[in-house]
Formats: C-alpha cells, sequence, structure tokens
C-alpha cells in the first residue's frame, strides 16, 4: 500500500504493454535522424585551403592532386559503403593522405624553423563525445591512429610532445625515421623563409592540413584532422588541427567539423564548434551555418575552410580562399573531388 492508501497496480499486469510500447517509442525518439532513413552515409575528405589557382597549377600537378583526393575518398567510401563504422571511415580516409607527399601531413608535412617536422592530429566520435587527440610529436606514421589511441587508450584528451611519443610506442605505433617525412619543397620553402624574411602565409600558398567526416548507417558521425602545422614554426606552435572544437568537432545532435586554414583564427572562433552550435541550438541549415562562421573567420583576417557533415546526411564544404582540395561521396551515388573554389 502507498501514502494515499492504494496499491500499486503490478507493471506485469495492464499497464505492462503500454510501459514496453513507451519504452520503444523513447528509444526511437532518442536515435540519430540519419539512423531512421534506410541507413544512409556520406563522407566529405579536404587536404588543404588557401591560394589554389589554376594558373599556378600545370595540368599535371591538378592530376596528381585529384587522383590522391580520389584514393582518399575512395578508401573512406570503402568502409562505410561495406557497413563499417565513421570513425573506421575517417581514419581510412586521412591515413593514405598522411602518406602521400603532396599533403602537409606525415611525409611531407612542412619544417619548424630549427628544421624538425612536428606532427598534429585529432579525432572525435559524435556518438560519445570522446576524442583524442596529440600535438608536436615527431616520427609517427599516422599521426590520426595515434590520436584515436588516445581516445580509446588513455584516460585523457590531449598528449603532446615526449610524452605522446612514449605513449605511442606502449602502443605499437609505426614509427619512421626523420628522413621518411622530409621532402625537397617543404625544405625549400624553410630555406626562402629564412632567406627573404617571409611569414608562414607568404610560404604556404595553402594550408596542406587534411581530415575528414562522416556519417555511418547506423545514424553516427566522426571527424578528423591531421597536419604539419605551418612553414617555420617556432616555440613549440600549435594550431587549430589538434584542437577539438576548433579544427575538429563531432557530435550526432549536429554535425561533423574539419577545418582547415590559419589556426590561430579557427581556435579563437572556436569554428568547428561554433558551426555544430549553430545547427542544434539555432536550427541553422548546415550550409548557412557553416558559410556564417567561415565569413566570421574573415572578418577578423583569418583564411580557410570546413568540410562538414549533418546528420542527415548532406556533405558540404565552405570557404574564404580561392581553393580547398577536397571531396565527397554519399550512399545516394554522389562521388566527387574539386580542387577551385568555384567547382
Amino acid at each position: 500500500m502507498d501514502n494515499c492508501g492504494c496499491y500499486p497496480i503490478p507493471m506485469s499486469g495492464f499497464f505492462a504493454p503500454l510501459a514496453r510500447l513507451l519504452a520503444a517509442f523513447s528509444i526511437v525518439l532518442s536515435m540519430p535522424a540519419a539512423a531512421q532513413e534506410n541507413g544512409r552515409w556520406s563522407i566529405a575528405i579536404h587536404g588543404g585551403a588557401g591560394t589554389i589557382a589554376r594558373d599556378n597549377m600545370t595540368p599535371e600537378q591538378d592530376a596528381a592532386y585529384r587522383e590522391a583526393l580520389r584514393k582518399a575518398l575512395d578508401a573512406g567510401a570503402k568502409v562505410l559503403r561495406n557497413g563499417g563504422t565513421a570513425m573506421d571511415a575517417i581514419q581510412a580516409a586521412i591515413e593514405p593522405m598522411e602518406d602521400d607527399p603532396l599533403f602537409n601531413a606525415g611525409r611531407g608535412a612542412v619544417f619548424t624553423w630549427d628544421g624538425d617536422i612536428e606532427l598534429d592530429a585529432s579525432i572525435m566520435d559524435g556518438r560519445t563525445r570522446d576524442a583524442g587527440a596529440i600535438a608536436g610529436v615527431r616520427g609517427i606514421r599516422h599521426p590520426i591512429q595515434l590520436a584515436r589511441k588516445v581516445m580509446t587508450n588513455s584516460p585523457h584528451v590531449m598528449l603532446s610532445g615526449e610524452g605522446a611519443e612514449t605513449f605511442a610506442a606502449e602502443q605499437g605505433i609505426e614509427n619512421m625515421p626523420s628522413e621518411w617525412f622530409e621532402t625537397e619543397r617543404r625544405r625549400e620553402s624553410l630555406e626562402r623563409m629564412k632567406a627573404e624574411k617571409l611569414s608562414a602565409i607568404d610560404v604556404d600558398v595553402k594550408f596542406g592540413t587534411v581530415g575528414a567526416v562522416a556519417l555511418d548507417h547506423d545514424g553516427n558521425m566522426a571527424a578528423g584532422t591531421s597536419t604539419g602545422g605551418m612553414t617555420g614554426k617556432r616555440w613549440g606552435r600549435i594550431g587549430d588541427a589538434p584542437i577539438i572544437g576548433a579544427g575538429t568537432y563531432a557530435d550526432n545532435r549536429s554535425c561533423a567539423v574539419s577545418a582547415t586554414g590559419w589556426g590561430e583564427f579557427f581556435i579563437r572562433a572556436g569554428v568547428a564548434r561554433m558551426i555544430c552550435a549553430r545547427i542544434d541550438l539555432g536550427n541553422e541549415d548546415a550550409q548557412l551555418a557553416a558559410d556564417t562562421v567561415i565569413a566570421e573567420v574573415g572578418e577578423m583576417g583569418g583564411d580557410g575552410g570546413v568540410i562538414v557533415v549533418d546528420r542527415s546526411g548532406d556533405a558540404l564544404f565552405s570557404m574564404n580562399t580561392s581553393g580547398m582540395y577536397r571531396g565527397r561521396a554519399t550512399s545516394e551515388g554522389l562521388s566527387e573531388v574539386a580542387i577551385y573554389a568555384d567547382e
């Protein structure tokens, strides 16, 4: 008997079917919207944004970048097409770009002022909002893999420098000698910067950060970003790529974002998180949210762009530069790569 002098009715009785129905309805309401749309998936990738003009690209260079983007996009799309997770898809897409000297991530990363190569990366799971990041590491072939290990195998979100390298060794992450990462064109950029007293912006006509965002057939999203930073960076400079909320963010309730650009401005604007917040709290269209935030970056004096996947499965781009190496694919048959802003 309860306080009112009444005897409670057992849930196994009259109300049991109703309780089960309400519970099932509650589960459906809590599912990501995309998970209810026949397993739709999508993925977008980028390989950096900046001053990328047709006049400055030979046909051979144009073709090489498109082929590299296609390889990365197809690797990620294959995972999703076969029923894999968004987390696995973005890692599969980013790793080929970390191995390709065309991009400023992993092999082919830019040199620091002292002639070293320091790598940053981050990854985020939109289902749980778990995240992992690494900054200022050397010798790691796939920084995105190490960032994921930080997320899954440590109690932390970000590790840096020697500590991150020690953790990588404990986790069995592949290490490569410094010569493997070095390319002549990156060394020439550093030498020209010093000789002509140029800024990193003058030398790096594009920001070569790579990244990927994805929505899988279960409606879960993920985002990842990897970079070598800016030519001639000093004093342990860290940009936006490993900063959760600036260069990378994913939340099933709104979107997944990976950014590329002048990191200091992307950090100050909280670009990745702000785009998702505008979608989630302001109920804005994803393209409008991305365009608005990138325009704000431009007003502050920064350049760059983002790739975004929203909960409905739309894969889109926004940039305030003349180009961004990019690509996207969806379960509905879209599959394309592009370089220039007018494509």
